[in-house]
């Protein structure tokens, strides 16, 4: 496979970039992604595909779920186990409640960008850049430390290949028992790393996007005119695109065209994230559009991403009855439109954390064991608790 070739997105205004241009280390930095192996195969993205279709044809399940944001220091063998293992017992957990087989795919081995809706943040009266995921530059709230650093893209693509082979053997021992994957997904949000990593196949005739198995593009960046919506529309892997209440059923199927031209099953999933207030309202049109213009998407709810709220304390957290909610509404529109509800995006730890609130009197306790570098996750039992209410 070749390097990329020049493309439309390469000429395309793109949000959320960090500033590192003139990073004395940028064009190195950009050289070594441009002469490394892609870190998954087409025969990985392929497979992927076939189960994705599945799902789109009602036939399966899914269950995408893993860390808001990924820390470089969690790749080694024992946390990515944790974390598959987390995966498995919330797939496992959706089979028995549906009958169905259920497909796994983590938000692993690349969630190390995040979009932010502000450049700055104060911490402790100091004005400092935001953190913006390992990739871009450190959680420490000091200047040096919040300084973007195109190096991290190649130490992102080192911790990335440790995962990923840790994952593959994982994989091929739960093979035997009739399972595939756990896959890799993430925003696909730095456009220097993800189209460093574009590795174009003549014989396959279409483009790898090489650091993931199923990228997806966020809410902040499915300008239609944009580079991030480019970039996904020319690769083979599939891919999935962020929707919430501000949508219109115009701009979704705008995307849809970009994204799934052939209307090929589960080539795009739509991941909604609407919030608990907005749902029953904004969401009926979006899927009457989708579902007349006959594109054959696998419908996933995200309803972590709607319901972020300030406790009393001043961090972030989000309330398992809220998530529940939304879901739950999720399900019955789309089921009352004739579509098969695909399954679950959420945001979830692979450890016992103190980050969302299932009980009222929980909220106290949010100091305990708040880890997350970004947005609260639930932990493994209070994600089974939403999946048990929802199916």
């Amino acid at each position: 496979m070749g390097a990329p070739l020049p493309s439309a997105w390469e000429s395309l205004p793109a949000e959320q970039q960090p500033e590192w241009d003139a990073h004395p280390a940028h064009a190195a930095a950009l050289g070594r992604l441009h002469g490394a192996a892609p870190l998954v195969t087409h025969t990985e993205v392929a497979t992927l595909g076939w189960g994705l279709a599945k799902v789109a044809r009602g036939q399966a399940r899914l269950v995408q779920a893993g860390d808001c944001a990924e820390s470089f220091y969690e790749s080694g063998a024992g946390h990515t186990a944790a974390k598959a293992s987390a995966l498995d017992a919330l797939a496992d957990r959706m089979a028995a409640r549906t009958g169905q087989w259920v497909l796994r795919i983590g938000r692993i081995a690349g969630q190390y960008a995040k979009p932010r809706s502000a450049p700055v943040e104060t911490v402790d009266g100091v004005t400092l850049p935001v953190f913006r995921g390992h990739m871009v530059n450190l959680e420490t709230a000091s200047e040096l430390a919040r300084r973007p650093d195109p190096r991290r893209m190649v130490w992102a693509y080192h911790a990335s290949t440790e995962i990923l082979r840790d994952l593959r053997a994982r994989s091929l021992a739960a093979a035997d028992g009739g399972r595939l994957g756990p896959w890799s997904s993430h925003e696909a949000l730095v456009l220097d790393y993800e189209a460093g990593l574009v590795r174009h196949d003549p014989a396959a005739g279409r483009s790898l996007l090489g650091p993931t198995h199923f990228p997806w593009i966020g809410e902040r960046t499915r300008q239609l005119d944009h580079a991030h919506v480019a970039l996904l529309a020319s690769v083979r892997n599939p891919v999935g695109c962020k929707t919430g209440p501000s949508t219109t059923p115009d701009i979704l199927l705008r995307l849809c065209a970009a994204l799934d031209p052939d209307r090929v099953p589960g080539r795009l999933s739509l991941i909604f994230r609407m919030g608990r207030g907005a749902v029953a309202e904004a969401l009926p049109p979006l899927v009457r559009a989708v579902v007349s213009a006959g594109h054959p998407v696998v419908w996933l709810s995200d309803p972590m991403h709607g319901n972020t709220r300030r406790a009393a304390g001043g961090l972030k957290t989000r309330y398992l009855a809220d998530l529940i909610a939304e879901s739950r509404e999720f399900r019955r529109v789309v089921e009352r439109a004739g579509r098969h509800v695909g399954g679950l995006h959420l945001e979830v730890a692979a450890e016992r954390v103190t980050e969302c609130v299932g009980r009222p009197e929980e909220e106290n306790a949010l100091t305990e064991r708040y880890l997350s570098l970004c947005d609260p996750r639930l932990t493994v039992e209070q994600a089974s608790e939403l999946i048990d209410a929802v199916f």
